[in-house]
C-alpha cells in the first residue's frame, strides 16, 4: 500500500476505535497494532496512539455535555488519581523493549477478548449510586492502578473503568461512559507529556488517527446504541484475535 492509502485506512480504523472506546472500551486494540503494522516502533506507536485518545476524549466529553450529562467533581477526583498513575505507566512503557511490549500487547488483546465474551451483564437501574465515604476512596485507589495500566498500554482500559464504576459505585452505563471520557482526558495529558518529552510520537500519524477517533467519539457519545452492538463486538473480537496472533508471531 502507498502512504495515502495507509493514512486513509488509519483514519477509518480510528473512526471505528472512537466509537468502540466511547461505548465501552477496547478501540486501542485496533489502533495500536495498526500503527505498529504501519512501521512504527512499539513505543512510538504507543505514544502516537495517545494523540487520537486525547482528541477523542475531548469530543466525547463535549458530546455527553451536549446531551445534558456534565462532568462531576467525582470524575475529577478519579481523573487526578489516574493521572498520577499514568505518569508511572507511561515511563514503564518507554523503558520496555519493543519485542516484550508486542508480546504484552498480544496477551492483553486476547485477555480482553475473553473479557468481552464472558463478562456478566450488569443491571443497575434500581441500585443506588455510591459516591461518598469508603466508596469514594476505594474508587480513587482503584483508578490510580487503572491509570498505571492506561499510561502503559491504554488498550482495553475503558473496560476496566466501566467495571470499576459499575461494581464499586453502581453507576449506570451512560453516566459511567461520561465519567470514563473525562477520566481518560485527564490522565492522557500526563501520558502524552511523557511520550512527547521522550520523542516517542509520530505527529502526522497521530493527527490522522485523531481525526478518525474524534469523529467516532463524537457520534457515539450522542448516539445511544441499542441495536448493532453485537455486530461491532463480533467484528472487534475477530480483528483483535487475528492481530494478536500476528503480533506474537512477529515478536
Amino acid at each position: 500500500m502507498n502512504e495515502i492509502t495507509l493514512l486513509i485506512l488509519l483514519a477509518l480504523v480510528g473512526f471505528l476505535a472512537g466509537i468502540i472506546n466511547t461505548l465501552a472500551g477496547g478501540g486501542s486494540l485496533l489502533t495500536l497494532p495498526m500503527l505498529i503494522f504501519m512501521g512504527l516502533p512499539p513505543s512510538v506507536a504507543n505514544g502516537t496512539n495517545r494523540i487520537g485518545i486525547f482528541i477523542q476524549s475531548i469530543t466525547s466529553v463535549a458530546g455527553f455535555k451536549s446531551k445534558g450529562i456534565k462532568p462531576s467533581v467525582f470524575s475529577i477526583y478519579l481523573g487526578i488519581s489516574a493521572l498520577i498513575g499514568s505518569l508511572i505507566g507511561a515511563k514503564i512503557a518507554i523503558d520496555i523493549k519493543g519485542e516484550t511490549f508486542n508480546k504484552i500487547l498480544a496477551a492483553m488483546m486476547l485477555i480482553m477478548v475473553l473479557f468481552m465474551v464472558f463478562k456478566p451483564n450488569i443491571t443497575l437501574e434500581n441500585i443506588k449510586e455510591r459516591f461518598e465515604g469508603k466508596y469514594l476512596w476505594i474508587s480513587i485507589s482503584a483508578f490510580f492502578f487503572i491509570g498505571i495500566y492506561g499510561g502503559f498500554i491504554q488498550a482495553g482500559v475503558g473496560m476496566f473503568i466501566l467495571l470499576a464504576l459499575s461494581s464499586i459505585n453502581k453507576m449506570s452505563l451512560v453516566k459511567s461512559n461520561a465519567v470514563k471520557a473525562l477520566v481518560v482526558f485527564i490522565y492522557t495529558i500526563g501520558a502524552l507529556a511523557v511520550f512527547a518529552f521522550n520523542e516517542q510520537i509520530n505527529y502526522v500519524y497521530g493527527l490522522v488517527l485523531a481525526l478518525g477517533n474524534a469523529s467516532g467519539g463524537w457520534i457515539a457519545s450522542r448516539w445511544s446504541v441499542k441495536k448493532g452492538d453485537g455486530l461491532v463486538k463480533f467484528f472487534l473480537i475477530i480483528m483483535v484475535v487475528l492481530m494478536a496472533i500476528k503480533l506474537w508471531i512477529n515478536s
